[in-house]
């Protein structure tokens, strides 16, 4: 079961502004809400990250979704689970801000997954990453916030399900590259 939680989590989360969209144009919650129940308990009770963090962000995240799909079912109001990208966000520029106040920023501790003796040089570039995330995390929240209050799910879709993954893949190339040109 957590072999296949493993596998469908992502999958669910890039598929969830395309699952609302068409939800949310053809049916309503009635269909959707209860799979997204599902998806998110599944996601509480079998996430597990590399990191003590990620685990924290996971299962913080999986609870914010029930609680926006049981707040949209009981208020009849479809557009809570519009927000889900907005937490998300929130919640990532909390984990990744408060790790520039600790003695290993995230990006850090990822990097020591794979590279524990890091060099200082390494030590402020993960730094520095960190707070590059930082702050795409909360132009990306703001401008998923902006999708949601315009309340045009075609714009909210397209932005959240589209080109939020795009910018995020942007940046992750970005950084690949300007970290194998710095090692160099």
């Amino acid at each position: 079961m957590a072999k296949i939680a493993r596998w469908a989590m992502p999958v669910a989360v890039i598929a969830y502004p395309v699952a609302v969209w068409f939800e949310l144009k053809n049916w309503g919650t009635g269909v959707l809400a209860p799979m997204l129940i599902a998806v998110f308990i599944l996601r509480l009770l079998t996430f597990r990250g590399k990191l003590s963090q990620l685990t924290f962000f996971g299962k913080v995240i999986a609870i914010v979704g029930i609680v926006l799909v049981a707040t949209s079912v009981l208020l009849r109001e479809t557009s809570m689970l519009l927000y889900y990208p907005v937490a998300v966000n929130i919640l990532l520029l909390g984990v990744f801000f408060s790790s520039l106040y600790a003695r290993q920023s995230l990006v850090e501790r990822l990097a020591r997954l794979s590279e524990p003796e890091l060099p200082p040089q390494g030590v402020i570039y993960t730094r520095r990453v960190t707070q590059v995330w930082c702050v795409f995390f909360l132009c990306n929240g703001l401008m998923a916030l902006y999708t949601c209050l315009k309340g045009d799910t075609d714009l909210w879709a397209l932005y959240n399900g589209g080109i939020s993954y795009l910018l995020i893949g942007l940046l992750m190339g970005i950084e690949w590259i300007v970290r194998k040109r710095l090692r160099q």
